[in-house]
Parts: C-alpha cells; sequence; structure tokens
C-alpha cells in the first residue's frame, strides 16, 4: 500500500487519523513551511500526542516543586535523582500503563515493567526494586478477574526474569475501574552520586547506535493509542510485546558500557520508539540528529520508516557513543549476543534528518517537534462543593468490622505477592506487607525506604484534598518505618481532559499534591501523566498515584508494621498517634453502606501530619515502639486489626468517651498512626509526642489471647475472635477469585 502524498494528508484529512488535530496540522504547515509528508505527519502526530507532550497538563505540572538539596536530577529526564548520602544516590520513577493492559493485560503489564526498567538503568543506576500500584473493577466481574490475574501474571513474568525483586506495592478494587484498569510500575535503582548518565546527543559528529532487539511493527501507534478513549476497542498490534530474558541482557550491557565512559548519552526507546528517543536527546542538547533507517535492524520484512519511526517494540536503546571508541559498544554487545548498528550522527544544525535508500524522507527542526509542541490551557469547570451527607452508623460494629477487612482494597494481597520473586538479590530488608518495603544498599548499613499509595476515592469527593492525601498517606508509609521521606514520583491517573470538569480534578489535585510536597519536603523528581482514562464516555474517579522514597541510617533502626509474635504475647501496650477523630465523611464504611463515595474527603493538616513524620523517625530504634502502621483505609479499626493478625495476638481496645463508635473505628483521617510500645517504653514515647506536639493516648494493648474486645467507657461494643478477623482479611481475595471460577465453571 503506497503512503498518501502530502497533497492527500491535507485534503483527505488523513492527519486525522495520525493523532493531529486540524489547528495543529496547520500549525505543523507552519512549523515546516510546507506539508509534511507521511513520515513528517506521523512523527508530529505521535510527539504531539497526549502520552508523550503533556500538552493539557504541561502548564499545571509547573506547579510542582522540583528542586531541593538532596535533588541531583529533577523532572526531564528518563528518571529522577536524589542524594542519600555517603556519595551514593537513587534513581527512581513510576509510570502507567493502562491502555495497553486494558486491551492485552499479560503483555500491557509486562512491557509496562520493562519500559520503567530501562528508564533506571538509562541513568547509570543499578535497578534494585520494583514496586506497583493497580487499579480494578469489582471482582464479581469475570472481565476483571481476567485483567487482575493477567496484569499480575505480566508483573511477576517480567520482574522475575530479570532478577528484581517486587518489594511492594498496592491494589485497590471500585466499580470506576470496570472498563479500564490502571497498571502503574514504579522501579528504583542505586548509583553513585556522581555517576549520573544523561538522554542527551552532543558531540557533533559523535555516532548514534541502536542496541537490544531488532524493530518490528508491534507497538506502532502505542503513544497516541494511549492518548485516545475507549481502549478496549483499539487495535492490539499497538500493544508491545516484551521479551524480559532480551531485557536481562540489554540492562546488564547497557550498564558495562556505561561503566566504560564510552557513552555520551542513553535514551531507552519507550513510547514513540525512535522517534521519542532520537527527538528528545538531540532536544536535551540543543542539536540535531541525522539518522539512516536502512541500517535499523529489522524483523519483518517490508518495514517502511515510517514503521521503523514509529514502532514500540522493547528492549532497545539509542545510544550515543564518543567518536572513535565504537568497538567498545561493539564487543560488549557481542559478548553479550545483542545486535547493535551504527544507525547515524550527531549534527549541530537543530534538525531530525531521515534518510532512506539515499534519500531524505524527513527533515524536521528539532525543537518544532519536542519544545515547542501544543500547551493547552484548557477550559476548567467551576470548582464544586462537597456534598453533604448524612452517613448512619446503622452496622453493627462487628458486621462493620468484617465487612471493611473484606473488602478487597483492604484485604490480604498476598495472592498478588506470592507470585513475584520478592527476595532476589538477597538485599531486601522488609517487602510486601509493610507499610513500606526497604532495601538495603550494598555495603552500607543504609537502607533505601519506598512506597506507593493513592486513594481515588477521596480526590473524587475533593480534588484538593485528596492531593495532599495521596502524597501524604505515600510519605507517612516511609516514616512509620523509620525512614526519612526525600522526594516523590507521580502517575496522575485521570479521564477525558477535553471536559472541563475532568480538568478541574486534575489541576486541584495538582494544587493540593504541591501544598503536600512543600509541606513535606518531598519534591517531585519524575512521573507520568496518564488522560483519557474513560470507557464507553465513562471517566474513572480521579487516580493520582505518588511513589515516595526515603532513606533510613542505621537498618536497625527500622520499624515494622507489626511486632513479632514474641513480643505481642509478652505483651505490648497500643497507642495512638495523632488526633481523635469520629468523622466517616470519605471512608470506606461510607461507601458501603451508601453504595458510593460520600461526604468529604477525610480531615488532614499538613502541619500535623510533618509533625507526626518527624516523631516517627525520632522513635525509630529507640526502646519507645516495638511496631508502628500507619492509619488509612478502614480506620483505627482496619489498623489495629492488621496489626493484631500479624503478629497472632489478640487485644483490648478502649473507645474514647463521647466518640460515635463507629465513627471513631472507621474514620479515615489522616495524620495518625498506631504504635505498639513495650509498657516500659511508654514514659519516653510520651516525652517524645509532647517534644513534636503530637496528641498521644492509650488504645488498649495486645494480649496473647485469640479474642479481640473494644469497650467504651467500660462496656463492650464489640468482641470477635482474631480468627474471624483473620479469615475475612485473608480469604477475601482467593474467595471471590474461587467463587468466579466456580460460577465459570457452572
Amino acid at each position: 500500500m503506497r503512503e498518501p502524498t502530502p497533497e492527500q494528508i491535507r485534503d483527505e484529512r488523513v492527519y486525522r487519523s495520525l493523532g493531529l488535530t486540524d489547528a495543529e496540522y496547520e500549525l505543523v504547515v507552519e512549523k515546516l513551511g510546507r506539508l509534511p509528508n507521511y513520515v513528517e505527519a506521523g512523527i508530529f502526530g505521535v510527539l504531539w500526542s497526549e502520552h508523550c507532550s503533556y500538552k493539557s497538563s504541561k502548564v499545571h505540572l509547573r506547579r510542582f516543586p522540583t528542586s531541593g538539596p538532596q535533588v541531583l536530577q529533577g523532572p526531564g529526564e528518563n528518571a529522577g535523582v536524589v542524594d542519600i548520602g555517603d556519595g551514593m544516590a537513587v534513581a527512581f520513577k513510576m509510570e502507567s500503563h493502562n491502555h495497553p493492559s486494558a486491551v492485552e493485560p499479560y503483555q500491557g503489564a509486562a512491557t509496562g515493567v520493562g519500559g520503567i526498567l530501562r528508564d533506571i538503568f538509562t541513568m547509570g543506576a543499578r535497578p534494585v526494586a520494583f514496586l506497583d500500584s493497580l487499579r480494578f473493577g469489582p471482582l464479581d466481574d469475570g472481565r476483571t478477574r481476567y485483567l487482575f490475574s493477567e496484569v499480575v501474571a505480566g508483573i511477576g513474568g517480567y520482574g522475575n526474569c530479570v532478577g528484581i525483586p517486587t518489594v511492594g506495592g498496592e491494589v485497590q478494587f471500585s466499580p470506576t475501574y470496570r472498563g479500564n484498569p490502571l497498571v502503574n510500575a514504579m522501579c528504583v535503582g542505586i548509583l553513585p552520586a556522581d555517576g549520573i548518565v544523561r538522554g542527551t546527543a552532543t558531540g557533533v559528529g559523535n555516532p548514534v547506535f541502536v542496541v537490544g532487539a531488532r524493530t518490528g511493527r508491534d507497538g506502532i501507534h502505542g503513544a497516541t493509542f494511549a492518548s485516545a478513549e475507549d481502549p478496549e476497542e483499539k487495535e492490539r498490534s499497538a500493544v508491545q510485546v516484551g521479551d524480559p530474558f532480551l531485557g536481562k541482557l540489554l540492562m546488564e550491557a547497557c550498564l558495562e558500557l556505561i561503566a566504560s565512559g564510552a557513552v555520551v548519552g542513553i535514551q531507552d526507546m519507550g513510547a514513540a520508539g525512535l522517534t521519542s528517543s532520537s527527538a528528545e536527546m538531540a532536544s536535551r542538547a540543543g542539536g540535531g540528529l541525522e539518522m539512516i533507517l536502512d541500517r535499523v535492524p529489522v524483523r519483518e520484512e517490508g518495514m517502511t520508516p515510517y514503521e521503523m519511526m514509529l514502532s514500540e517494540s522493547q528492549e532497545r536503546m539509542l545510544v550515543v557513543l564518543e567518536r572513535g571508541r565504537e568497538h567498545v559498544a561493539f564487543a560488549i554487545f557481542q559478548r553479550y549476543g545483542l545486535e547493535v548498528a551504527d544507525i547515524g550522527r550527531v549534527t549541530d544544525d537543530g534538525r531530525l534528518r531521515l534518510i532512506w535508500h539515499g534519500e531524505v524522507v524527513a527533515d524536521m527542526p528539532v525543537a518544532a517537534l519536542v519544545d515547542e509542541a501544543p500547551v493547552y490551557e484548557r477550559p476548567i469547570a467551576l470548582p464544586s462543593e462537597p456534598e453533604r451527607v448524612d452517613i448512619p452508623a446503622s452496622l453493627p460494629a462487628r458486621e462493620a468490622w468484617l465487612a471493611v477487612l473484606s473488602h478487597p482494597s483492604v484485604a490480604d494481597k498476598r495472592f498478588v505477592y506470592r507470585q513475584y520473586d520478592t527476595m532476589v538479590r538477597a538485599q531486601t530488608v522488609m517487602g510486601p506487607g509493610s507499610d513500606a518495603a526497604l532495601v538495603k544498599v550494598p555495603g552500607m548499613d543504609k537502607a533505601i525506604a519506598m512506597a506507593t499509595d493513592g486513594n481515588s476515592r477521596y480526590v473524587a469527593l475533593n480534588p484538593r484534598r485528596g492531593g495532599q492525601i495521596a502524597v501524604a498517606e505515600a510519605v507517612r508509609n516511609l516514616a512509620t518505618a523509620g525512614a526519612k521521606p526525600l522526594a516523590i514520583t507521580n502517575c496522575l491517573n485521570f479521564g477525558n481532559p477535553e471536559k472541563p470538569e475532568i480538568m478541574r480534578q486534575l489541576s486541584d489535585a495538582i494544587d493540593g499534591m504541591a501544598e503536600a510536597c512543600k509541606a513535606l519536603d518531598t519534591p517531585v523528581v519524575s512521573g507520568n501523566v496518564s488522560l483519557y482514562n474513560e470507557s464507553r464516555g465513562v471517566d474513572i474517579q480521579p487516580t493520582p498515584v505518588v511513589g515516595a522514597i526515603g532513606v533510613i541510617d542505621g537498618i536497625a533502626k527500622r520499624l515494622q508494621s507489626a511486632p513479632t509474635r514474641e513480643r505481642a504475647a509478652a505483651g505490648l501496650d497500643l497507642w495512638l498517634l495523632g488526633r481523635e477523630d469520629d468523622s466517616l465523611e470519605g471512608t470506606l464504611y461510607g461507601e458501603l453502606v451508601c453504595g458510593r463515595p460520600v461526604g468529604d474527603a477525610p480531615y488532614i493538616d499538613l502541619a500535623e501530619e510533618r509533625r507526626l513524620h518527624d516523631l516517627l523517625q525520632a522513635i525509630a530504634g529507640t526502646r519507645a515502639a516495638a511496631a508502628a502502621h500507619d492509619v488509612t483505609e478502614g480506620g483505627v479499626a482496619a489498623a489495629v486489626a492488621e496489626m493484631m493478625i500479624q503478629c497472632g495476638a489478640g487485644g483490648e481496645i478502649d473507645i474514647p468517651a463521647g466518640m460515635s463508635q463507629l465513627g471513631w473505628l472507621f474514620s479515615e483521617a489522616q495524620g495518625r498512626a498506631v504504635v505498639a510500645v513495650l509498657p516500659e517504653g511508654a514514659e519516653d514515647l510520651a516525652r517524645l509526642a509532647a517534644a513534636f506536639a503530637v496528641p498521644l493516648r492509650k488504645l488498649g494493648r495486645l494480649v496473647a489471647s485469640e479474642k479481640v474486645a473494644v469497650r467504651q467507657a467500660g462496656d463492650m461494643v464489640v468482641e470477635i475472635p482474631l480468627a474471624a478477623l483473620r479469615d475475612a482479611y485473608e480469604h477475601a481475595i482467593p474467595m471471590a477469585l474461587r467463587a468466579g471460577t466456580a460460577g465459570a465453571s457452572a
């Protein structure tokens, strides 16, 4: 099939199928000073897509704080980098693979992991951990069960094969994701603080290499596909196919090549493949690139320049080497059995020039492709007032407690993380099931703390406050492990930006997140925006997800999220750090009884939140606390139950006089944590809490019992066997999956 002529592209509006609007096409013509040919129109279409250019979100993202003394590399590179002291640094980033996972869940999730892996080792960092953040519809839906199982298998299939542990994450379930699951993957790597490698194409005349897998037709239009509605209706050919074994070889070869000192710049071929990697590398350097496309190794016959440039075949890198040291790359890649091809050179004319069999098939200004992509200030709806709803405290306490613990968003996630290798490389200090994961820095008494978090219910009810909570929860998870928070990455998963109400959600959520980042001293150093998350015209609830990074000096100072069975059996007191609260607004309990998110988002005060984090770091490693667990979804009731289930001890809990019983049990007010303390540590805890101005109250105690008793003013509110709480918590997800399988068989 012959490609349309420039005149046909214009007259028949072919450019629309390439992702360009009428106005954007006219802007392309203006930038070029002529009509674009098919290759050029396709390249502009993909680089100006929402997925690559962030054209709807860029004006709002500028409000994030991105700098600080700990920041070595902020947004704009393949990953952010922060200093962790002693000459070492951490590179980390989170990205979404939502739309591909809705169509081909195993490969969509697997290639999401592979793509974020390449972003990290491209910076010169040795990847040490994966985390994820996943969202699905209700488990009573057959397609949801299929998506859930396949996504989890895809994450494990790739991560396990490349030999990097998946150490943490989160999974939530809500009807809002029934047609549009979210798959956000995060990777963390370690590198010397002075060893950062950047994706720049500098040095006129330096050679440009494609390394790794051959280029095929898989993933063509992947970036524009991720910027469109109703992903389940799109072509499966837009979904990439991963090869984790090749990915492992590519990682090791690239890290060895970087260590040789021959690399000038290196970039992963992610969204938009060779197009984005070449244009972005040239843009960062303020120069140009000339590439000879008939030298690109391909695995399919008859591939055209258009297909080569837009292919998103996985496990490929674009590398600029120092001229005269090409032999270094050839030797290294030959030893790993990987292909390497010299396809071009760095120029100083600011053009991206493509040559095919001796003819120039595309010649475009780099600045127009990247720096001058359209930026839209889309209409924003007026802010809406939170809905005022009376949430009935109508469920019996026992029934409510079991319902909250058995909700899949709260319930035990061992079904997920048992499919992941969490201990490979033997550096995992704390893994899945903890508030935060800890991974040891090799050769040092130091660990990196990491966590992901986000709650769409809060953001749907109050985008600004929900944005604050998204950051605060992720950072609080680090603090409850005893770590000092350093910075965050994020994935902003929202609906159709062409709807003013969606842009209001995005803008307000960013404001809230920025406020929290400033208050908690955790700048945003990398991230991703995923828009058009909608199915058949119905948008998902706004879902900003935060990946937080911190450091703990002295691994023995860490705090577990539950005490050991032996310490709990010996007797520990439970204390609540933070304010008392009995509001049910924004809670999971409220959603369960009302059938939808109701009220306002839960209470948060960022100054209180910061004091709590500082206190938790102060008590880590002292006799004041044996364990700490943050209070979040499901409230104090869920936090206490999770701690008891993990340590295998029952206990006694006292509700303060004057508080609504169900409200106090299930309030999700922020800035709170439950700590388990040896009786002789109470005085130290009280002294520290007073020093940091954090409210403190004794909740009760853990005892060597199979019962859990909750009282108020001496009267029994609920008494329940620990085994009943454990069954509700541990069996909810396996039972839902088994019920679905049985129903399908019947």
